[in-house]
């Protein structure tokens, strides 16, 4: 007899563009950020910012797709999208680095491996 087990979907936790938070946030789900964060912003799973999206501070995640105004210093463990739209200023850390025409990028770019994923 099958035994059911429930699974768990990964959360999708979404900062609406209007909102401000000022403080870190730790999450195991993915994270869209449309509105201001100032602080830490730590994920295990993919970090989405809009292009409304602005963050001062530090990101750390396992995925990136960055659009906005970053003013932060960037930690993936696997790939790093910036988008047309980004103006990022700060330094990379990642595995693998994608950029499209457009972007804006001021820092320095590390890539590394696997070691930089950010526990759990």
């Amino acid at each position: 007899m099958a035994k059911n087990t429930p699974t768990e979907a990964p959360s999708l936790n979404t900062i609406g563009q209007g909102t401000i938070i000022n403080g870190d946030i730790i999450t195991n789900g993915d994270v869209r950020i449309d509105g201001q964060i100032k602080g830490k912003l730590q994920s295990s799973g993919r970090v989405i910012v809009g292009t409304t999206g602005q963050i001062e501070g530090e990101i750390e995640c396992r995925n990136g797709d960055l659009s906005g105004q970053i003013d932060a210093n960037v930690k993936v463990a696997e790939l790093l999208i910036l988008k047309t739209s980004v103006r990022l200023t700060g330094n990379i850390t990642t595995g693998k680095l994608a950029v499209e025409p457009g972007a804006e990028f001021t820092g320095h770019c590390s890539m590394e491996t696997q070691r930089n994923a950010p526990s759990k």
